[in-house]
């Protein structure tokens, strides 16, 4: 009997946990995921398979969220944003990332990037580190992830979407995406077009310069969006683009960060 109550309680504490605190939602990072797969080499991919086994980048990518129930795991909550001030320069996010030690995304990127370089690397870090690097890679592309610590990424800024009361942070996560009624592998199917020369302009100057990418986004994205505004179609026709735009970076950054580690 203790054994169904503690499940009951699991179930309900993970209904509980809001979307907001979810980057990208499901939808997302799979789609991400599922991008990132067809710029793999054959020897990534089969690296990847010796510590996933079966289980698919796009599958993976949910993970670090997943975890969220589990309180031994909460020191992950950092790791998946990166937040500067208001107005910055991309030089000074130079300065500041470069003499960054706190724990967010971008240091445990680097951290974990350089972990799953090692050869001698236990096999239950290798699929932790890896299911963390999929899933942070696809968080630094949602634009809110690479925003303002005074209002929490977007979490502060409330507004309604389609009559229901929400917040910017889970817009972005999940409600445009989830929106167009595409599955992640529909979703794929209709953005996944680059070419060799785009790949190459979406992969300049590395980590930092997508962060900088990301971060002009949420600043546009500020400008366009008020506390107590009511979004629908029309948020939906004027930044799908941008979110399309979006999804693919973050699975081409993706294809390249784990191409570099395994390749």
């Amino acid at each position: 009997m203790n054994k169904i109550i503690k499940n009951v309680v699991v179930i309900v504490f993970l209904l509980y946990v809001p979307v907001a605190s979810f980057g990208w939602g499901q939808l997302g990072h799979r789609i991400v995921g599922e991008i990132a797969d067809s710029y793999l080499s054959s020897k990534t991919k089969k690296e990847i398979k010796k510590i996933l086994g079966n289980e698919s980048v796009a599958m993976a990518s949910n993970w670090p969220d997943f975890v969220k129930s589990d309180p031994s795991y909460k020191y992950l909550d950092t790791w998946h944003y990166v937040d500067f001030d208001r107005g910055i320069t991309f030089p000074q996010m130079q300065s500041i990332l470069a003499k960054d030690t706190t724990t967010n995304a971008y240091t445990k990127l680097n951290f974990l990037i350089s972990e799953l370089k090692k050869k001698d690397l236990p096999q239950d870090k290798k699929v932790m580190y890896l299911k963390l690097i999929i899933h942070i890679v696809g968080d630094i592309n949602q634009p809110y992830h690479v925003g303002y610590s005074d209002d929490r990424g977007g979490n502060d800024i409330k507004v309604t979407w389609f009559n229901e009361n929400t917040n910017m942070h889970t817009i972005w996560d999940s409600k445009l995406i989830e929106f167009q009624q595409l599955s992640y592998t529909e979703y794929v199917k209709a953005i996944n077009f680059t070419s060799p020369e785009q790949r190459r302009t979406i992969l300049q100057g590395g980590l930092v310069s997508w962060l900088w990418d990301s971060f002009q986004i949420t600043e546009s994205l500020y400008k366009d969006v008020k506390t107590g505004d009511k979004l629908s179609y029309r948020y939906n026709y004027l930044h799908i683009n941008t979110l399309n735009s979006q999804l693919v970076k973050g699975g081409v950054r993706l294809a390249e960060v784990l191409n570099d580690i395994f390749g």
